[in-house]
C-alpha cells in the first residue's frame, strides 16, 4: 500500500500495519482534504486519466496516490480547467447532490482519515457500486487490489460516499470526474479515460454481458397443460368446492340407506314417494314429447288439469328426462332425495357465510337447517325437503346487493350477476311447489318492500340516498318479473282446478286439524334416532303427530340461546332474529295461537293462494333457518375467541386441540339429526301394465293403491282413471263406488261412457274386497273379454 502528500503526485511505500493503527488526522478547515477533493471529482480518478505518473509496486502493479491516513489523493487532471456545472460552487465537480463533507466522519459522505463505514478489515467493496464488486484501492484490508475502480455513488478509497455520483448521473452521461465533459466524450464508468461514444457503448455492453451469468434466471412460461392443471387444482381446494363435496358426502351418510338399493326401496313409505316419483317422470316425459299437454296428465282420466291436483316438483323435470319405467323413476327419486339434502346444507351454509359467519359457524347452520329432527317426519314429502333453494337464493341476492348482517351495506361489493342468479334460483324453488314456495314468495315481497321503505326513509332523513345504481335496479326488475312470471304460470292451472272443483278448497276447519300445539316444538318424531323413543308418550298426545312433531333440535335451541348473549351479530340483529323466531312459531301453530286471529287466519282469508296450505306446521322451516343463523353467530364468536387464545399461548401446542374443540357444536347438531327412517320395498309392477292399452282402470282403487298405479304407468304413460293427490275428484269417487260390483252390466256401461276400454283386476289385492267373489264370474253376456296375465285379470270392454 502506498501513501503520499496530497496533490504532489509523489508516493512512498507505507507498511500496512502502520495504516491499521495510525489514527485519522483531521485536516484544517480551510484546506481541502483529499477526501473532499475526491468527493468533488465524484469518481476514483486514475493517474493515467490525470496525466500523472504513479509509483510502481514490486509486483509490477501501479499504486494509487494516497494520503498518510489511508485516503487516496485526488489528483487533478492536466487537461486544462473545466467549468463547474450550473448551480455548483466549483468545488463539487460531479459530486453527490448537496453533500460536501470536509474532514468529518459522516454517513453517506466522503470521509477522510480512513474512518469510512465498512472500509476497515474488509475488502472495501463499495455498496451498490456501478461496477459490482469493485474493490477500492488504498483501503486498509486484504486483497484490495482493484485500481481505479469507480464505486457506485462516488465511493473513494478509505471511505464510502453512498449518494455522490448516483446511477442516474452515470446513465444520463453526466461527467463523473468533475466538471462538464467535452463535446463528443463520455466519462468512463470505471473512472478511466474519457472515451468516445462508440468506445463507451462497447465497454458498457461488455460490462453488462459480464455479469449476466450472475442474474436470476427468468421465470419459465407455463404451458397450457400446466395452467389447466393449476386451475383444476385451485378449483378442487376452493372453499365452495369443498363445501359442496362435504354437503354431498354428509347427505349420503345422513340419509343412509337410501342409496343402498336405490332402484327398489323408497324412504319413509311407498305412497307419497311413489306419487312424487311419477311426477318427476311425467314432467320429463311430456316436456320431451308433447309440452302443451303438461298439465293434462295421464292420471285421473278423464279429468282436466290433473297435474295440478298437488305440488308438482316441476323444477326436477330435467332429471325426469333420463330413464323410463318404474325402476328408473324410483332411482331418480332416491338420487334427488339425497341431492335435496345436500343442496339445503349448501344453501344454508352459503347464506350464513354471506351474512358474516365463519366456516364452522356456517357449517353448523347448514347441518342444523337440513337435519333438524322435525324434518325426519317429512322424509316422504320431497317437496318439503326440497327447500335448499330458499337460503341459496337469499345468499345470492344478499351478495349481489353487497349486504351482510355483520358488515351492513357495502356498495362497492354490488354485482348484478349475483342478483340475476338469486332470482333464477328463487324462481326454480317456486317451481317445485307452492307448499314451500308460496311463503317464500311472500317473504321476498315483504323484504323488497322493507328495503324500499328504508331506502327512501334514509334519503328523507339525511338528504342523501345510499348508492344503488341503474344496473341493480334493472337486475331486480328483470329478476322480479321472471320470478312473478313463473309464479303466475304455475298458479293458472291451480286456479283452473279450483274453478272445476270448488270443494277442493281448504277451510279453516281443515287448518285446525293440522295445527300443532306449543308442545310440538319440543317433541321429536318417531324417526329420530336420539329422541324418537323417549318422546313416544308426547307424540301419543298429539292429534296428528306426523305434522305436529316440530322439534328443531335441543342442541340448536341451546346454541341459538347462547347466540343471544355471545355472538358476532350486533345486538339489534340478534333481537330481530329472536323476533323472527317467535313470529314464525306463532304462524306455525296455525289456529292454536289465540285461534290464529292475529296470525294465520288473516293470511288464510286475504293472502292469495294461502288457503291452499293445509299444514301450518311446515312454516317451522323458517323458524329453523332463523335459529340456525343465531347459532352460527354464536359458534363464529366462539371460534374467533379460541383462535385468539391459541395465538396467545406459549408454547402453542394446545392450539390445535382448542381449535378441534370448536367442531363439537357441529358434531352435536349432526348427531341429533340421525334417523331411523324405514325404507320399504316398492311393490313390483304387474306384467299386464307393461302391455295393455289405455284408457284403463286398475282395481282395487283407493288413495294408497292408486299412487302405486301412477308409478307403474311410467313405462308407457297410458291414460289411467286411477290417481292419488291432496284431494279426490268426485268423478273418481263415483268410479270407485260404481265398480264395487264389477264385472256387471251397470259398471261396464258406466266405464264405457267415460271412455275406459280396459280394466285390470289385481288378484293379489282383492282379499277382503267385493272382487274376491266376482273375480272369476263369467262375462260372456256383458260383451267383455277376459284374459289372465301373470297374476292379473284383464277385461277388455
Amino acid at each position: 500500500m502506498t501513501t503520499g502528500q496530497p496533490g504532489t503526485g509523489s508516493a512512498r511505500p507505507t507498511p500496512i500495519g502502520d495504516a491499521r493503527i495510525r489514527p485519522a488526522t483531521p485536516a484544517a478547515a480551510d484546506t481541502p482534504t483529499p477526501a473532499a477533493r475526491t468527493a468533488a471529482t465524484g469518481s476514483d480518478t486514475t493517474a493515467s486519466a490525470a496525466g500523472q505518473d504513479r509509483p510502481v509496486r514490486s509486483d509490477g502493479t501501479t499504486a494509487s496516490a494516497t494520503t498518510d491516513d489511508g485516503t487516496r489523493a485526488a489528483t487533478p487532471k492536466n487537461d486544462g480547467p473545466r467549468s463547474s456545472p450550473a448551480g455548483s460552487d466549483g468545488a463539487e465537480h460531479g459530486a453527490a447532490k448537496d453533500r460536501v463533507v470536509t474532514g468529518a466522519t459522516a454517513k453517506d459522505s466522503a470521509v477522510t482519515g480512513g474512518a469510512a463505514k465498512d472500509s476497515t478489515g474488509k475488502d472495501a467493496t463499495a455498496k451498490d457500486s456501478v461496477g459490482k464488486d469493485a474493490t477500492a484501492t488504498g483501503s486498509v484490508g486484504k486483497d484490495a487490489t482493484a485500481t481505479g475502480s469507480a464505486t457506485k455513488d462516488g465511493a473513494t478509497t478509505g471511505g464510502t460516499d453512498r449518494d455522490s455520483a448516483t446511477k442516474d448521473d452515470a446513465a444520463k452521461g453526466s461527467d463523473t470526474t468533475g466538471g462538464e465533459k467535452a463535446e463528443g466524450e463520455k466519462g468512463d464508468d470505471a473512472g478511466g479515460p474519457v472515451k468516445t461514444d462508440g468506445e463507451a457503448k462497447s465497454a458498457g455492453s461488455t460490462g453488462s454481458e459480464r455479469w449476466e451469468a450472475f442474474a436470476s434466471a427468468p421465470e419459465p412460461v407455463p404451458s397450457l397443460l400446466s395452467r389447466a392443471a393449476r386451475a383444476v387444482g385451485w378449483f378442487l381446494i376452493h372453499e365452495w368446492t369443498l363445501a359442496s363435496l362435504g354437503a354431498l358426502a354428509l347427505a349420503v351418510l345422513m340419509t343412509w340407506p337410501t342409496l343402498r338399493y336405490p332402484r327398489y326401496t323408497l324412504p319413509q313409505d311407498y305412497w307419497d314417494p311413489s306419487l312424487q316419483a311419477w311426477q318427476m317422470a311425467w314432467s320429463g316425459h311430456i316436456l320431451l314429447t308433447e309440452p302443451a299437454r303438461l298439465w293434462q296428465s295421464n292420471t285421473f282420466f278423464p279429468e282436466l288439469w290433473s297435474f295440478a291436483f298437488s305440488d308438482t316438483l316441476l323444477g326436477y323435470a330435467p332429471a325426469g328426462m333420463l330413464g323410463s319405467g318404474p325402476e328408473d323413476a324410483v332411482l331418480r327419486y332416491n338420487i334427488m332425495f339425497v341431492l335435496a339434502h345436500a343442496l339445503a346444507t349448501l344453501g344454508a351454509y352459503a347464506l350464513a357465510r354471506q351474512l358474516g359467519a365463519g366456516r364452522i359457524g356456517a357449517a353448523v347452520a347448514g347441518v342444523a337447517y337440513t337435519y333438524a329432527p322435525w324434518l325426519l317426519a317429512q322424509a316422504g314429502h320431497l317437496h318439503v325437503l326440497s327447500n335448499g333453494g330458499i337460503p341459496l337464493a337469499l345468499a345470492m341476492l344478499a351478495r349481489g346487493h353487497g349486504w351482510s348482517l355483520r358488515h351492513g351495506y357495502r356498495p362497492e361489493r354490488r354485482h348484478d350477476g349475483w342478483v340475476y342468479a338469486g332470482w333464477l334460483v328463487a324462481a326454480w324453488q317456486l317451481s317445485l311447489g307452492f307448499g314451500i314456495g308460496l311463503p317464500f314468495a311472500y317473504f321476498l315481497a315483504g323484504a323488497m318492500l322493507v328495503a324500499v321503505v328504508l331506502f327512501y326513509a334514509r334519503r328523507l332523513r339525511t338528504g342523501q340516498a345510499p348508492p344503488f345504481g341503474r344496473r341493480m335496479l334493472v337486475a331486480n326488475l328483470v329478476g322480479g318479473m321472471l320470478f312473478a312470471g313463473v309464479g303466475l304460470l304455475m298458479a293458472i292451472p291451480y286456479f283452473k282446478v279450483t274453478q272445476l272443483h270448488p270443494y277442493a278448497e281448504r277451510t279453516i276447519g281443515d287448518i285446525s286439524i293440522f295445527s300443532p300445539p306449543a308442545s310440538g316444538f319440543v317433541t321429536a318424531p318417531a324417526e329420530s334416532r336420539i329422541w324418537g323413543g323417549l318422546h313416544e308418550g308426547a307424540r301419543a298426545a298429539l292429534p296428528w303427530h306426523p305434522e305436529m312433531t316440530l322439534l328443531p333440535g335441543f342442541v340448536l335451541y341451546a346454541l341459538a340461546a347462547g347466540g343471544l348473549f355471545f355472538s358476532v351479530w350486533r345486538l339489534r340483529h340478534r333481537l330481530l332474529l329472536l323476533v323472527g323466531v317467535l313470529v314464525t312459531m306463532a304462524f306455525a301453530m296455525g289456529t292454536r295461537f289465540f285461534d290464529g286471529s292475529f296470525t294465520y287466519v288473516p293470511l288464510f282469508e286475504h293472502a292469495p293462494g294461502w288457503n291452499a296450505l293445509r299444514t301450518p306446521g311446515r312454516l317451522m322451516l323458517w323458524t329453523t333457518l332463523l335459529l340456525a343463523l343465531l347459532a352460527a353467530g354464536a359458534v363464529t364468536a366462539l371460534t374467533e375467541r379460541v383462535r385468539e387464545l391459541a395465538a396467545q399461548r406459549i408454547p402453542s401446542w394446545p392450539g390445535p386441540w382448542l381449535r378441534l374443540a370448536t367442531l363439537l357444536p357441529l358434531l352435536l347438531v349432526a348427531v341429533e339429526g340421525l334417523n331411523t327412517t324405514p325404507h320399504p320395498v316398492v311393490p313390483t309392477q304387474p306384467a299386464a301394465l307393461r302391455t295393455v292399452e289405455g284408457p284403463l282402470l286398475v282395481l282395487p282403487s283407493n288413495q294408497s293403491l292408486d299412487q302405486h298405479v301412477m308409478l307403474w304407468s311410467t313405462s308407457r304413460f297410458p291414460d289411467v282413471v286411477n290417481g292419488g293427490s291432496g284431494f279426490t275428484p268426485r268423478q273418481l269417487d263415483d268410479v270407485r263406488r260404481v265398480t264395487q260390483s264389477f264385472p256387471d252390466q251397470t259398471s261396464a256401461d258406466y266405464l264405457r261412457t267415460l271412455g275406459v276400454r280396459t280394466v285390470v283386476l289385481l288378484r293379489g289385492q282383492v282379499a277382503g274386497t267385493p272382487w274376491e267373489i266376482t273375480i272369476d264370474a263369467p262375462v260372456d253376456s256383458l260383451g267383455i273379454t277376459r284374459q289372465e296375465i301373470d297374476g292379473a285379470v284383464v277385461y277388455r270392454l
